[in-house]
């Protein structure tokens, strides 16, 4: 049987049918607020694929991030199962500051004429105005915004948490429906090396793979 190779034009055609999210962060480390609002952009957006990209030189960030290796380690085993997700490498291999424009241009062109959705939390759409080239963003994708607490610092109340207020964006975006997690990569970080009771496992806030991880790796303990 002979086959017929495909015409560009039904290339082109189901390219476009093509709906790609891109779902960034330090993930320093990845937790159970992170791996909620994953599965929440892929069935909610109706996500063909959605890119974990852990951050590589970043910019925005004050502190020394874990070292890339664990951070991406740490991303596999908590979305690695996760169906139609990829765990993306590209901003850790990036020379110099790591900037969304760029990764968005790059799926841009590997998915020509793909549906382009950015997905964060309601805190970083807050500051987005202050990002690298945030217009040329608003020009590549959709914003994707899940619900965030108004705190959530290392000792910011797990219940009874307030939802950021978004009524003054003055940006479109698109509203993710999902349960207000007060959980951050802070807490996390916080939380490790204290004593284990009842309730208090690390476990609560990041997937047990990641915890048995951090570990097994000495990950977030003050130096002794």
């Amino acid at each position: 049987m002979t086959l017929i190779p495909e015409s560009a034009e039904k290339t082109e055609q189901r390219a476009k049918s093509l709906r790609v999210g891109m779902f960034g962060g330090a993930f320093d480390p990845p937790h159970r607020a992170h791996r909620t609002l994953a599965e929440t952009a892929l069935t909610q957006l109706g996500l063909d694929v959605l890119h974990i990209l852990p951050t590589g030189q970043a910019w925005h960030k004050a502190r020394v991030l874990t070292p890339a290796e664990h951070r991406l380690a740490m991303c596999r085993l908590a979305f690695g199962d996760l169906p139609r997700t990829r765990i993306d490498r590209r901003e850790i291999l990036r020379d110099g500051p790591s900037y969304t424009a760029d990764t968005l241009r790059e799926l841009a062109d590997e998915y020509p004429g793909a549906e382009l959705f950015l997905v964060l939390g309601a805190d970083q759409l807050l500051v987005f105005k202050r990002w690298v080239r945030w217009s040329e963003v608003l020009d590549l994708a959709t914003l994707a915004v899940a619900n965030r607490a108004e705190e959530i610092g290392a000792d910011a109340p797990r219940e009874h948490a307030q939802e950021t207020d978004l009524s003054a964006v003055d940006l479109p975006f698109r509203r993710l429906d999902m349960p207000l997690e007060n959980i951050s990569a802070t807490a996390v970080r916080a939380h490790v090396g204290q004593p284990v009771d009842r309730g208090n496992s690390l476990t609560v806030l990041v997937p047990e793979a990641v915890a048995s991880y951090i570990s097994l790796h000495h990950l977030y303990q003050e130096p002794s």
